[in-house]
């Protein structure tokens, strides 16, 4: 009985001790999770929505436009609308090397005004417009300095202003090193696998270098405060991104790169690979016009850089700065400002045909663009060679008319492809044509915006067969030109449109086969198809307008200038609870030259 007694007392002690300590572990276990819950609340005084609205912000940021985006009518006064609301007193900056409006002077001394026939012009100028912005280009015009006043600035558009035109000159050095050189010699070719080696020397890159700085030099001088939002323009600026955040680090600075990125093995090629990505990663947002070019970018500067990617967040943090990799398509304005000033389409068909000496029962097809390696001129002509091979009967029922503008003349590929192209259309015309019948019409010269849409108008069938492209706009140009919703569009799978117009007839032009059999298929199609065809390649052009593709890149930069204040709240919140002596961003306009 005592022994059994003892045993019950040990065990009686053992549980109490169990007991206690498992109050004890209690006890440590709450005290921390109650420490844990606090340290990650707001402090006194902090916004305690502030972390719902950074993971709202990261859902929008993903996509790089908002869930709703597809139900705004997208307009000018969206635009205005998204600035007041979104963006009160932001001051919108554009810089790009070619300008919205050329002053010339011409055989009399008068000072003549050039609208220059640019994808990227018909893009940017009626955004600009809108938000009344100033536009930073560089000055080329035989007759730009006569019409600047002593700040190098001209309202535009004449008759009826509504931004700043700002030019900046180049010496012809700096222009040969920076734009024929290094951006057109080394990077158009590097960027379009169009199998043209491209060439990079010492003295382009130190002219693109100076060039890039220039232009830095010149948004800080226009910048009105410390906070503007700059969009830089394609592949001329890669350093500027870099060279705007050193200077006016507040600012949001949104480069847009409209021509195609390579994958990371062909980009290695460059020698200044790594300083291009540092360039282009001081921007805040980088757009492209695909995702499958985002991800190239994302993969270079995986490849290269010491850099975190967040995929899920579609970014890249980088130099304690994180940049957003976004796919924005471009487009054209809509409704189509120069549809206004033309002639109905049968009064279009009838004048072009006169002008250029085609046969009334002949198809017209047309190709209109820059005569340029990439967009697949000669590819055009062999696959026409081809019809007319395979399918005899359409000799005298097809006439190609191609508008060439003239580009980098003085560089020995594109005098090259002039020369062939010249060649090749000769002999199609001595092997098919005859004393009343050219199968190809050859146009190297540049035409107005106006021209260029009354021959859309005037087409059966145009041909956008890029050999790689960014975008291509003279596919949603010709679209946005049909009213009379026929014609048929035939666009390379390597030209970024064929991505959103999907009704097109999608060709390969590397295959010249191929492509003949297609353009039968365009030639025979009657005009129920081509309505139905051309009726949902309009509805997806309107919807996705150049407005939508502006606004959608402002919305972002609106989310991330809220996103750096709650951030910058966050961080005085911090410091004051920490007692750190830290000197506000706001307190540096010493630093870049504000007073």
């Amino acid at each position: 009985m005592i022994q059994y007694g003892v045993d019950f007392l040990w065990v009686l002690i053992l549980i109490s001790l169990g007991l206690s300590a498992l109050a004890i572990f209690v006890s440590i276990f709450q005290h921390r999770r109650r420490h844990s819950r606090a340290a990650s609340m707001p402090a006194a005084g902090d916004d305690v929505t502030s972390e719902a609205a950074r993971q709202v912000m990261r859902e929008f940021e993903k996509n790089g436009q908002s869930v709703d985006a597809a139900l705004v009518t997208w307009s000018p006064e969206t635009l205005r609308k998204i600035l007041t609301e979104d963006l009160p007193d932001a001051q919108v900056i554009v810089v790009s090397n070619r300008e919205p409006y050329i002053h010339n002077e011409d055989k009399n001394g008068e000072v003549e005004l050039v609208v220059p026939a640019s994808g990227l012009v018909a893009a940017l100028e009626p955004i600009t417009r809108a938000c009344a912005g100033t536009w930073i280009a560089y000055g080329g015009g035989t007759a730009d300095r006569e019409v600047v006043d002593s700040n190098d600035r001209v309202q535009v558009p004449p008759g009826n202003p509504s931004y700043t035109l700002r030019r900046v000159w180049l010496t012809e050095e700096e222009y040969q090193g920076y734009y024929l050189g290094f951006a057109n010699e080394g990077l158009w070719p590097l960027c379009h696998i169009a199998f043209t080696r491209p060439i990079f020397r010492d003295s382009d890159w130190e002219a693109y270098e100076a060039a890039n700085r220039k232009f830095a030099d010149t948004v800080v001088a226009e910048a009105r405060n410390e906070r503007p939002i700059v969009l830089v323009q394609d592949y001329h600026f890669a350093l500027l991104p870099r060279m705007i955040r050193e200077r006016l680090p507040e600012a949001i600075v949104i480069t847009f790169w409209h021509i195609p990125w390579p994958n990371s093995e062909v980009f290695s090629i460059c020698p200044w690979r790594e300083r291009i990505l540092d360039g282009l990663l001081g921007s805040s947002i980088i757009g492209f016009h695909t995702q499958f070019h985002a991800n190239n970018f994302t993969e270079s500067v995986d490849r290269f850089m010491e850099s975190r990617i967040e995929r899920a967040d579609a970014a890249v943090s980088y130099g304690g700065q994180t940049t957003l990799v976004h796919a924005y398509p471009i487009s054209i304005e809509w409704p189509a400002e120069m549809l206004k000033a033309l002639p109905s389409v049968e009064q279009s068909q009838q004048h072009i045909r006169e002008r250029f000496g085609i046969p009334a029962d002949a198809k017209l097809c047309v190709g209109v663009e820059r005569l340029d390696y990439t967009k697949g001129i000669l590819d055009r002509f062999h696959a026409l060679e081809e019809l007319f091979i395979r399918h005899p009967e359409t000799i005298g029922k097809v006439v190609f008319l191609q508008i060439a503008a003239p580009s980098r003349g003085t560089l020995p590929a594109y005098k090259q492809l002039h020369e062939e192209c010249l060649r090749f259309a000769e002999e199609l015309n001595e092997r098919y044509g005859n004393e009343t019948y050219r199968p190809v019409v050859l146009v190297a010269q540049h035409h107005s915006q106006k021209d260029v849409y009354e021959i859309y108008r005037a087409a059966d069938i145009c041909l956008v067969t890029s050999l790689h492209d960014g975008m291509n706009l003279v596919a949603k140009e010709f679209v946005a030109s049909r009213d009379d919703e026929q014609g048929v569009l035939l666009l390379s799978t390597f030209a970024g449109a064929s991505r959103e117009l999907l009704e097109a007839l999608i060709v390969n032009p590397y295959d010249a086969a191929m492509m003949s059999e297609t353009m039968l298929q365009a030639l025979t199609m009657g005009p129920e198809e081509q309505r139905g065809r051309m009726r949902r390649m309009r509805d997806i052009v309107r919807d996705n307008n150049v407005y939508r593709w502006a606004g959608s890149m402002l919305l972002d930069a609106a989310r991330l200038r809220k996103r750096d204040e709650l951030d910058r709240v966050t961080a005085l919140s911090d410091r004051s609870v920490n007692g750190d002596n830290v000197v506000s961003m706001f307190e540096r306009k010493q630093a870049v030259g504000f007073r």
